[in-house]
């Protein structure tokens, strides 16, 4: 590895993918690769294979998913299943056979079964069965997971997958029927104190428990993914803290400055009840994260409150 190594980043313009590429930018790499969905279908396998052939990627980095929440899980399944599977089935496969020596596997927490001991570690991994609402992505990247974990136990190539806890940060999707917990609570809380601090009305019952991690920090951990030769084929990528989701509506509450009533309606899911990324394993590595959840909710509105009028609404058909 090198600083001009060849580095193909997919989904470059997401918020993980972005974050990557600016950490990897500022690290003085000079080589880095991406192209848009327009200039590249990743559902396309032919379009993908031919892309390798041309472009000879040396590295490649997988940030490229279709992601949200609970409702948008539950309403799209199809979508999440096969459009995940197509996506990261065509890049690993694409890299394996165009020689690429080390491929970086982006999933999430989600893939461990609903009731595993917590925190979750990374041995937990289909003992038991997923959570309902959000199988259908979990199970596109246990799929990635046990592919890279095939081509690095059949051919000793680097192919390593990193499981990030719940992701938020700056260019995160703020769009009310796609997004994550986390940034949907930002607009809804920011619109409610523009509309007179009017009541924030919020799914399920506030109890359960998530961990959170910034994007940053996960851009951070995919660089050092990338300059060391990690032992294992599976690493939690974490703070290994966690707090309910009450907490965390009080905690945005008072960063967003709205001062109206929480109502909690009961009769939507509240999902897992909990998801702590035991995170041992790469601490024991070499890494560990670095932003506090209050400031990083403070760096998220602010990029929010600069951005607002540039969002644009995330639409499945």
């Amino acid at each position: 590895m090198n600083k001009n190594t060849k580095i193909y980043i997919a989904g470059h313009r997401g918020m993980v993918g972005s974050a990557i590429w600016r950490k990897l930018e500022a690290e003085g790499y000079t080589n880095l690769l991406g192209k848009t969905s327009r200039e590249l279908d990743l559902r396309d396998q032919k379009a993908v294979m031919d892309f390798f052939e041309t472009e000879k990627p040396e590295v490649v980095i997988d940030a490229a998913a279709r992601v949200g929440g609970i409702l948008a899980n539950n309403d799209y399944p199809y979508q999440f299943l096969m459009e995940n599977l197509q996506i990261q089935n065509n890049l690993i496969d694409a890299s394996h056979k165009n020689n690429v020596q080390k491929f970086i596997f982006l999933g999430s927490s989600c893939i461990y079964p609903k009731l595993a001991p917590q925190p979750l570690k990374e041995e937990y991994l289909l003992t038991e069965s997923l959570e309902p609402t959000n199988e259908w992505y979990a199970i596109a990247k246990i799929t990635g997971v046990k592919a890279c974990e095939a081509i690095r136990k059949q051919f000793g190539k680097d192919y390593v997958s990193l499981m990030p806890t719940n992701l938020y940060g700056t260019h995160d999707n703020f769009d009310l029927e796609t997004s994550h917990v986390l940034p949907a609570m930002i607009r809804k809380f920011h619109e409610a104190k523009l509309n007179n601090h009017a009541p924030v009305e919020l799914w399920g019952s506030g109890s359960p428990m998530r961990e959170f991690l910034f994007v940053d920090d996960m851009a951070d951990a995919v660089c050092f993914a990338l300059e060391k030769k990690l032992p294992e084929n599976l690493y939690n990528i974490g703070t290994g803290v966690d707090l309910t989701i009450k907490e965390l509506a009080d905690l945005i509450q008072k960063t967003v400055g709205h001062t109206g009533e929480i109502i909690w309606d009961n009769s939507k899911p509240d999902g897992t009840p909990r998801k702590l990324m035991n995170v041992d394993r790469m601490q024991k590595s070499g890494w560990k994260a670095n932003t506090g959840l209050k400031n990083g909710i403070e760096k998220t509105y602010h990029w929010f409150l600069e951005n607002e009028g540039k969002l644009k609404k995330v639409k499945l058909k």
